[in-house]
């Protein structure tokens, strides 16, 4: 499922899509999973959306320990070996699952970001956004192609705009992209099952989502063999509370809650 054109690809762009990444029966699995989600939510779900938001967007994350059917799609599928190919790694971990529903009509944009600097991740790693409905190429995710070389850009909240992860002035601002500059920007039309992997280092978006009918994604993470556990003095996003008193920082994720996902045992 990935040749060399798309492995050459995310090398280059830090984004990639593998069209059909998932089969029928593993995304009615992960459709059964995404409502278990939305009708049991955990201390970590979030609405990242206003009020008077004619949708709504709901984020979940870390709920594979009590969801099977995430820890089947996270662990059994095919997804691990491809993002071990895309990374060239001959392993990785599970990180964690970010479940991302935005409802017909929502207007809230996610904002431009990356995704490391809210991570306690030292090294490399891979996510893979897996929609469980069409996505127009409107309303797909954008990726900034390169933005994965670097440099880290500063974290921040996605309402209000706040630091709340490194002091100010302490890594480089998100550049402005609606000021004429030319931005290399991908973005697809989508089918349920494909998955779009990109570093998390890649600087991306996604729209609001103004169609007839919901938008269902999961966003798989992995990182490769040699990542490490970066202790943070704030609280990461996600958090994983007592991790610091379990694994030292800059060691290898050989814990529970990071289970290797390829080579399967």
């Amino acid at each position: 499922m990935v040749d060399d054109s798309t492995i050459e690809a995310f090398a280059r762009d830090g984004v990639a899509v593998v069209r059909g990444a998932l089969g029928v029966p593993e995304i009615e699995t992960l459709a059964k999973a995404v409502e278990e989600v939305l009708t049991h939510p955990s201390e970590r779900t979030v609405t990242a959306s206003s009020a008077d938001d004619p949708g709504s967007f709901v984020e979940d994350f870390v709920r594979w320990q009590d969801v099977p059917g995430i820890a089947e799609i996270a662990l059994d599928s095919q997804l691990p070996e491809l993002a071990a190919l895309l990374l060239d790694s001959m392993a990785v971990r599970f990180y964690h699952d970010h479940v991302l529903v935005k409802e017909a009509g929502t207007e809230q944009p996610t904002p431009w970001h990356q995704d490391q600097p809210y991570y306690n991740v030292d090294g490399r790693g891979i996510s893979a956004w897996v929609p469980l409905d069409p996505i127009p190429r409107t309303g797909s995710p954008e990726f900034w192609a390169g933005s994965h070389r670097g440099p880290w850009r500063m974290p921040r909240t996605f309402m209000d705009q706040q630091a709340k992860w490194f002091p100010e002035g302490s890594l480089a601002e998100m550049p402005d992209f609606t000021d004429g500059s030319d931005f290399d920007i991908r973005r697809w039309d989508l089918s349920p099952g494909d998955a779009v992997f990109f570093s998390f280092l890649t600087v991306h978006s996604s729209p609001g989502f103004p169609f007839e009918h919901r938008r269902r994604a999961v966003s798989f993470r992995y990182i490769d063999d040699q990542a490490t556990h970066a202790v943070r003095p704030w609280a990461t996003s996600p958090e994983f509370p007592g991790l610091a008193d379990e694994l030292d920082d800059g060691a290898v994720f050989d814990h529970p809650m990071f289970p290797v996902a390829w080579p399967r045992s």
